[in-house]
C-alpha cells in the first residue's frame, strides 16, 4: 500500500482543463505585475505585498479543481505534479492569515533541536498560536495549497523527542507551549477529571489538581512534558501495570486534523479518530485539548529499593507483585552493571534497613537488578501502610542487606527526575546526545533477551539507566494506535543512554548507536516479538513490520484524517502527497 497519498492527472478532458487554467493563471500574473507597477505609489487601491497572495489564491483554486476532478481517477493512471510554490510565496500567504498568534520567520534554532540532540532540521517558520483557531486556520491553509506545496507541519511540545520526531525540515513547526487555551478546569464528582490544553505540562497539571485533592492516575517518570506529546505516544511509568498508560486514562480530546478541522472526540463520539490519535505518533491530528481522568491524591509516598543478583528471581517477584489486587502503587526496576558503591550512592535519599550489613555489601564488577516500589499514603494511614508494605516485602526474595526505604511527599516522588535534570544541567551534561532505545518485550522472551543483552552485549558497562519492569496487557486499550506484544504480560526495557560529546570511546554517540544496533539485530535475527516504544525507523517496510496487522488500519486513518500527509513528518512514516496514483 503506498505511503504517499495524492492525486493524478487522469483523462484528456482533465488535461485540457488544466491547460486552460494554467494559461489563465499566466495571463492573470502578467496583469497583476502591470497593475502592481501602476498602483505601487501611495494611495493605490492594492498593497504591493498582496499580489503573491492573489497568485497563490489562484493556484489554490486550481488545486481545488484538480483535487475534485481527480477523485474519479483509476489506479492505472500516470502521475504528474505541479511545480511547488517557492518558499517566499508560502511565507507571504501564511502571513496573510488572521491569527491571534504569530509566525516566527527567523531565530528558530530551538525548533530544530530536541532532547535526543542527534538530528537538527531547521523549519521554514514557527507558529506561536494563541488559540486553537490559529492552528486550524494554518493547517487548513496548507491543506488547501494541496500538492503545489511541499510544506509539512509538526507540533512541538517541550522538545523531548529523541530522533527529530517533532521537527519539520523546511516546513512549519507549531509551538504548542504558546497555546493559551482556557484555564485548567477541575471537575469534581463520581468520575473527576481536568480539562487542559494540549500544550500544558504535566507538572503544572499535578500542582493544579492537587489544590482539589486530586491527581491523574498514570504518569511518566519525567513530568516536564506536554499533554499532547505524551498522549501521541503512550505515557508510561510505574503506575502502568495498574492503571495502564496515560492514553488509557483520557475521557475526551479536541483534535485539529490534517485538513484543519477541529474535532471533539471520545470513546463514544468520533471514536475512530479518538483511538487513532492516542498513541498515533501525531499522524492523524494535533491534540489541542484533553480531558484527563483523576483520582484522590495522597500526601506521602513510601519509596523502596531492593537488589537481586538473579534475573529469574527478580522477574518472578516483579510479576508476582503486578498480579496482586492489593499491591504497591508504583512498580519499576532497573539493571545495574559493574557499578561501584551502589548502596552508598543510595544513602543520600534512602535509609538502609540494616545499616551494618549494607555497609559490608560489595557490588564491584557484578550485575544486579533493582526492584523499585512505592506505596502511597496519608499521614493518618501510616501504621496500616507500614503493615501492608512489610507483608508484601515478606513475600519477596531480594538480597536482605539491600533493603532501603524513604518517605517523601507525593510531589517530590513524582518530580524526582527533575532533581537529576537540574544536577546534570549544572554540570553541562543534560543537553548531550541521548540515543535512547525503548522496547516492549513479551514475558515469554524476556529471559532470552536478558541473557544475550545483559550477559553479552552490555556485560561490561552501560551509558545510562536501564529500566525494566512488567505491565499487564489487560490494562491497555487495544483500540488505540499503540503497538504492543500480544501477551498478557510484557516488559518495558529502556536503555536511557547519554553520549559524551567529542568522545571516541565506549561513551561516544557512534559507539552507543552501534550498541543499540547490535541489540536490534539480535532480537530481529532471533525472531523475538519485540516492539519499539517511541519507535524510529528508516523505511516504510520497517514501519509496516512494526504495526503488523494494524498497518492497514493505520494507513486508512491517515487517508481519512491527513490525506496529504502534512502532519508529523519527523517520524518518516509517510511522504507528503505531491504525486502518486489514486
Amino acid at each position: 500500500m503506498p505511503s504517499n497519498l495524492s492525486f493524478t492527472f487522469c483523462t484528456l478532458p482533465f488535461k485540457i482543463i488544466l491547460l486552460i487554467l494554467t494559461l489563465f493563471f499566466l495571463i492573470q500574473s502578467t496583469f497583476f505585475i502591470k497593475v502592481e507597477t501602476m498602483v505601487s505609489k501611495p494611495g493605490g487601491f492594492y498593497e504591493q505585498g498582496s499580489f503573491p497572495s492573489i497568485k497563490i489564491l489562484i493556484l489554490l483554486l486550481l488545486n481545488s479543481i484538480l483535487h475534485k476532478a481527480n477523485s474519479g481517477c483509476n489506479n492505472n493512471s500516470a502521475s504528474n505534479s505541479l511545480t511547488p510554490f517557492p518558499p517566499h510565496e508560502i511565507l507571504s500567504s501564511l502571513q496573510t492569515l488572521p491569527l491571534d498568534g504569530y509566525f516566527s520567520l527567523s531565530n528558530n534554532e530551538d525548533a530544530a533541536k530536541d532532547f535526543g540532540n542527534i538530528h537538527h532540521f531547521p523549519p521554514l517558520a514557527v507558529l506561536h498560536p494563541k488559540a486553537v483557531s490559529d492552528i486550524s486556520r494554518t493547517i487548513k491553509h496548507v491543506f488547501e495549497m494541496g500538492f503545489a506545496s511541499e510544506l509539512k507541519v509538526a507540533a512541538r511540545g517541550h522538545g523531548h523527542s529523541l530522533q527529530g520526531q517533532a521537527q519539520a525540515h523546511g516546513g512549519l513547526v507549531i509551538n504548542m507551549e504558546s497555546l493559551q487555551g482556557p484555564e485548567m478546569k477541575v471537575h469534581i464528582g463520581e468520575f473527576p477529571y481536568v480539562d487542559v490544553s494540549g500544550g500544558e505540562l504535566w507538572i503544572n497539571i499535578l500542582h493544579e489538581t492537587l489544590k482539589h485533592g486530586l491527581a491523574p492516575k498514570s504518569w511518566t517518570d519525567y513530568l516536564h512534558l506536554t499533554v499532547g506529546g505524551t498522549l501521541s505516544n503512550a505515557g508510561i511509568s510505574g503506575q502502568a501495570f495498574k492503571h495502564g498508560p496515560q492514553i488509557n486514562n483520557i475521557f475526551q480530546l479536541e483534535v485539529v486534523t490534517g485538513k484543519g478541522e477541529v474535532v471533539t472526540c471520545s470513546g463514544n463520539r468520533n471514536a475512530d479518530l479518538f483511538h487513532g490519535v492516542l498513541g498515533g505518533l501525531g499522524q492523524f491530528g494535533i491534540i489541542t485539548r484533553a480531558r484527563i481522568s483523576l483520582e484522590s491524591a495522597p500526601k506521602m509516598v513510601k519509596w523502596i529499593r531492593v537488589l537481586y543478583s538473579e534475573f529469574s528471581i527478580f522477574t518472578r517477584d516483579q510479576e508476582y507483585l503486578i498480579s496482586l489486587k492489593n499491591t504497591f502503587d508504583y512498580i519499576e526496576g532497573f539493571v545495574i552493571i559493574n557499578r561501584t558503591g551502589i548502596l552508598n550512592n543510595w544513602r543520600s535519599s534512602f535509609d538502609p534497613k540494616s545499616p551494618l550489613q549494607a555497609s559490608q555489601f560489595n557490588s564491584d564488577g557484578r550485575t544486579f537488578y533493582c526492584l523499585e516500589m512505592a506505596k502511597y499514603f496519608n499521614p493518618d494511614e501510616e501504621e496500616f501502610m507500614n503493615q501492608s508494605v512489610d507483608h508484601l516485602l515478606s513475600k519477596l526474595s531480594y538480597i536482605q542487606p539491600t533493603l532501603f526505604l524513604s518517605e517523601v511527599s507525593y510531589v517530590e516522588f513524582l518530580d524526582r527526575v527533575h532533581v537529576s535534570e537540574k544536577k546534570l544541567s549544572a554540570k553541562g551534561l543534560w543537553e548531550v546526545p541521548h540515543p535512547w532505545l525503548n522496547l516492549f518485550i513479551p514475558r515469554s522472551e524476556i529471559h532470552d533477551f536478558a541473557e544475550e543483552v545483559f550477559g553479552n552485549i552490555l556485560k561490561d558497562t552501560s551509558n545510562g539507566p536501564i529500566l525494566i519492569y512488567p505491565v499487564n496487557q489487560t490494562r491497555w486499550n487495544s483500540k488505540t494506535s499503540l503497538v504492543t506484544p500480544e501477551e498478557d504480560v510484557f516488559y518495558l526495557v529502556a536503555f536511557l543512554s547519554s553520549a559524551v560529546p567529542n568522545s571516541t570511546g565506549a561513551d561516544s554517540l557512534e559507539q552507543i548507536v552501534a550498541q543499540n544496533k547490535r541489540i536490534i539485530e539480535f532480537y530481529s535475527h532471533a525472531q523475538l516479538k519485540v516492539k519499539q516504544y517511541l519507535p524510529h525507523y528508516s523505511t516504510q517496510e520497517e514501519w509496516e513490520a512494526h504495526f503488523g496487522s494494524q498497518w492497514e488500519a493505520f494507513v486508512e486513518r491517515k487517508k481519512a484524517y491527513d490525506p496529504l500527509a502534512l502532519l508529523a513528518p519527523g517520524h518518516r512514516i509517510f511522504q507528503k502527497a505531491v504525486s502518486a496514483s489514486c
